[in-house]
C-alpha cells in the first residue's frame, strides 16, 4: 500500500512538471528530438508555394492534374530514463534532496516524451539494477513512472553506473534516447557509456549539492560517506581543509565534464538550490542550435 503522503507527492509533481512541459518544455522536446525518419501519408492536388520535387508523375499523367506526394514525420521515440537511486542521492543541503530533484526531472521528460506520443521507460539503479519498467505509452504510465522513482525502496546502496549502461544496451535493442539522472558519484563509466551512446542518444543529467563543492565553516565535523559508510573527522575551521576541498570538487568537476565532452555524451548540470528549468532549457536551446 503506497502511503497518502506519497501519492499527494505524486500528484503536486503532476501539477507543477505539467505546467512546465505545457509552457515550455514540450516544443523544445519535439523540435529537439526526431523521430526515425519521413513516412508517406497521402497524394493531394499541387497547390501553389509546393515543393516541384515532391510531385508524383504517375499520378499527374494518370488524372492530368499535378499532385503531389505529402509525407509526415515518423514521430514516435523510445525514451529511457535511468534513475539512480544510490545512497548519496539521499542528500541535499538546501530546499530540496537529489532524488527528490531526479524524480522532478523524470516527470519532465516523461510528461514531454507522452505529450508527443513517444514511449517511456524507467530504469531504477543502484550497484545492481533495482528496477525496470519496459517503455509504454499514456499518462497512467508516466504517473507510475513517477511513483516510482519517488517511493522504490532501493536494496543497494553503492553506484554502478556501467551495470545500468550495460542493462540498457541489453534491453532496448532499438535505439531510444536514455537520460541518465545521477550525481555519477562511482567508478570509471567510459567504455559502457561510449558503447551505449553508439546504439542510443544518451544524455547525462548531474545531480549537484553546493556542500559538494565547498565546505561551510563548521568547525569540528564528522563525515560520512552515505554508500560505504566510512566515517572521518574533517576540520572545517581551518582555510586550507576548504581550500583543499574546493579544489579536490572542481578537478573531479571538471574530470567529469571533460569525460562527456571526449564521448560526445551531451550532459546538463542541475543543482539543488536552483531552479532545474533553466538548465533544461539551455540544454534544449544549444541542441537544436547546433542541429
Amino acid at each position: 500500500m503506497i502511503p497518502k503522503e506519497i501519492l499527494d507527492k505524486v500528484r503536486r509533481i503532476e501539477i507543477t512538471t505539467s505546467h512546465l512541459v505545457s509552457d515550455i518544455f514540450a516544443g523544445a522536446y519535439h523540435s529537439v528530438f526526431k523521430g526515425r525518419g519521413m513516412e508517406f501519408d497521402e497524394v493531394r492536388e499541387y497547390q501553389m508555394g509546393d515543393d516541384i520535387r515532391s510531385i508524383d508523375w504517375n499520378v499527374t499523367a494518370r488524372t492530368g492534374t499535378a499532385h503531389v506526394k505529402k509525407y509526415v514525420e515518423e514521430r514516435e521515440l523510445t525514451v529511457m530514463i535511468l534513475v539512480d537511486a544510490s545512497a548519496s542521492t539521499h542528500f541535499g543541503s538546501t530546499k530540496e534532496l537529489k532524488n527528490a530533484l531526479a524524480a522532478e526531472l523524470a516527470a519532465v521528460l516523461a510528461f514531454s516524451a507522452i505529450r508527443n506520443n513517444d514511449k517511456v521507460g524507467l530504469i531504477i539503479f543502484t550497484d545492481r539494477i533495482e528496477l525496470f519498467i519496459p517503455p509504454r505509452k499514456g499518462k497512467r504510465h508516466v504517473l507510475r513512472v513517477i511513483r516510482e522513482v519517488l517511493y522504490f525502496k532501493p536494496q543497494g546502496k553503492g553506484t554502478d553506473i556501467n551495470a545500468a549502461l550495460e542493462y540498457l544496451t541489453k534491453v532496448m535493442r532499438r535505439k531510444s534516447v536514455a537520460f541518465v539522472i545521477s550525481d555519477f558519484f562511482g567508478e570509471d563509466f567510459k567504455k559502457s557509456m561510449g558503447i551505449s551512446n553508439k546504439y542510443h542518444d544518451v544524455i547525462a543529467i548531474t545531480l549537484n549539492d553546493p556542500r559538494e563543492a565547498a565546505l561551510p565553516d563548521c568547525g569540528l565535523v564528522e563525515i560520512e560517506d552515505a554508500e560505504t559508510g566510512r566515517k572521518m573527522l574533517v576540520d572545517t575551521g581551518s582555510p586550507q581543509v576548504r581550500r583543499r576541498y574546493k579544489a579536490d570538487a572542481l578537478a573531479r568537476l571538471d574530470g567529469r565534464n571533460r569525460l562527456f565532452r571526449s564521448m560526445g555524451v551531451d550532459h546538463i548540470d542541475v543543482h539543488t538550490h536552483e531552479p532545474y528549468a533553466k538548465a533544461l532549457i539551455g540544454f534544449f536551446y544549444a541542441r537544436h542550435k547546433r542541429r
